[in-house]
Order: structure tokens, then sequence, then C-alpha cells
């Protein structure tokens, strides 16, 4: 059997059993993004985002379609009113999916100009949705529809569906991509993947601290991924980080210790925790969607 866990840092050892298992649930997409654990039938919701689709897999009915075309979304997340929220890269909005089973746009632009291709998402626990916005749906042929850039850059936004208010908190990143918030929601992660189409560009975590609920401050680097870059990122309830990156699931401790890995034999893009007691770790990478149990339990699904 191929090695599925190494070990860094003994510290490790009480998030994962060394001898872990790694499952395959799923393959025959084109490329896996954002999956969000559904805790209603045990099932997990994720993106096909280059194959313009969204997926369900469940262990009684394996994997159905949701959305064909999907307008290229790409993260999806749950709100307090457990509704779908998701990055449509295609609209270059943040749309959800209503009772009714109707998909809403919530906004798609900012002092008037059209976003560029929100990517990833995470609400916070007053319900505000706060999203990451690179090019990427406009620049690359396979995760949009293309257009020109209107915003001046590449931001982390904070949204309010109640207010409709929406203004950025992070500005000082080149590709931010990946997001989540610590358990307390005093430290916001966000990824830097600007490596994967610019020469020399960042493949990096950087932290903020959230001052007043509403303003990330502070930013620095917490940790350099490689190989490959940092994607998603999940946390668990202890404070570690999860973060994709091309060869491996990697854990770090909230000092930035890097912990170890969890190998999956395909580039990792996505993660979120789930099951009963969000102790399963769901991972989207290359065609497939792979999960492993755990020894701690995530904080954000």
């Amino acid at each position: 059997m191929p090695q599925v866990v190494e070990i860094y840092d003994d510290r490790l050892r009480a998030i994962v059993s060394t001898d872990a298992s790694l499952q395959k649930l799923a393959n025959g997409a084109v490329h896996s993004e954002g999956p969000v654990y559904m805790h209603e039938d045990d099932s997990v919701v994720w993106s096909d985002a280059h194959g313009n689709r969204l997926l369900r897999w469940s262990s009684s009915d394996n994997v159905t379609v949701l959305r064909d075309p999907s307008d290229y979304q790409s993260g999806n997340y749950r709100d307090l009113e457990d509704r779908l929220v998701a990055c449509s890269s295609g609209l270059r909005a943040i749309v959800r999916q209503e009772q009714n089973g109707e998909w809403k746009v919530l906004c798609d632009r900012y002092q008037g100009k059209r976003l560029n291709s929100p990517n990833d998402l995470v609400v916070k626990s007053d319900g505000t949705i706060w999203f990451t916005d690179p090019p990427y749906g406009i620049t690359e042929p396979d995760q949009g529809y293309g257009g020109e850039q209107e915003q001046s850059g590449s931001y982390v936004y904070r949204f309010d569906p109640v207010t409709g208010e929406i203004y950025p908190v992070v500005t000082d990143m080149v590709r931010p991509n990946g997001l989540a918030f610590s358990p307390d929601e005093s430290l916001l992660y966000v990824s830097d993947t600007a490596a994967f189409n610019i020469p020399g560009g960042s493949h990096h975590i950087r932290v903020y601290d959230v001052v007043d609920g509403r303003w990330a401050k502070n930013g620095r680097v917490f940790a350099v991924i490689e190989p490959g870059q940092p994607d998603g990122l999940r946390v668990d309830e202890h404070g570690n980080v999860f973060t994709s990156s091309q060869d491996s699931v990697q854990v770090y401790a909230p000092d930035g210790t890097r912990l170890g890995k969890i190998f999956v034999p395909e580039v990792c893009a996505n993660l979120t925790f789930g099951g009963k007691e969000r102790d399963r770790l769901f991972i989207t990478a290359g065609k497939s969607l792979y999960a492993i149990d755990l020894n701690t339990c995530g904080v954000q699904l």
C-alpha cells in the first residue's frame, strides 16, 4: 500500500492516524473543486469547474449532476439558513440557491464595475460572505466566459447579503484564492496562487487579523506552500490549517509549523470537513473526489 500520511511533527499524530486510508469516492470530472458537505443526507456537492457542471456524491446513489451548465461555479459553501452559496466565475458573481431551487445573483459588482471572477468563499457567523476575486474566469478559457477586467486588482471582499454592502478587505495580494477563518474568527487565512500563471509568482498563505469583525489588517506570510500552490483551505477545531498542494493536503499548526502531509494521487484543489461529527475530510483533486477519516473536527464545512 502506498504511504498516505507523512509526519514532520509529532503533533500530527493526534490529527490523523498513520494507518489512515484514503478513499476514492468518485471520478469523471474535468477538474474537481469546491466541495461542500450536506448534512441532511450525508452527501457532498462539488464543482466540475472546468467541465461547467455541479455534481453530487452520496453513498446511496453515487454521482449525479445537479447543474449543467453551472456558469463555471467554483467555490461552494452554505449560509446560515443552509442555502447553497457559490462563486460563479462565468457570471462573475456570488450566487445563491433559493429554497425553491432557483439560483439568484447576490452581487456581481463593486463600485459599479463588474467583479473579476469570484473563486472561493466562506460565510462568517454574522452571515456575511467573504470571497476572493482573482481574474481566472477572464484569463483562462476553461474557467469562465472571458471578458475585460474592470476592477483595478484582485481583492478579497466582504459582502453583506442583507444590506447589499460590499467592500474589499484584502488588497495586497496578487491572486487571492482559497480562504478560511480561525475557529474564533479572529484570523483570516488567504492563499495566493499567483505562481499558477505568473512566473516567479507567490505560492503562499497569508494570515490577517480580523478587526471588529469587518476588516482584515496586519497581513503577513503564514506559510510558503510547495510543491505547487495552495488553493483551498480549511481549519479544524484546534486552529490547525489544512491546505491543498500539488502532491497532498498539507497540515500546519497555528504557529505556522508544517506538521505533515496527507498524500493524494492527483493534484489537490479544495477540501472540506464533513460527516456527522465533522471528522471526515473530503478532498477534490484532479478528476476525482476523495475522503479520509481524521481524529479532529472541522469548524467550517
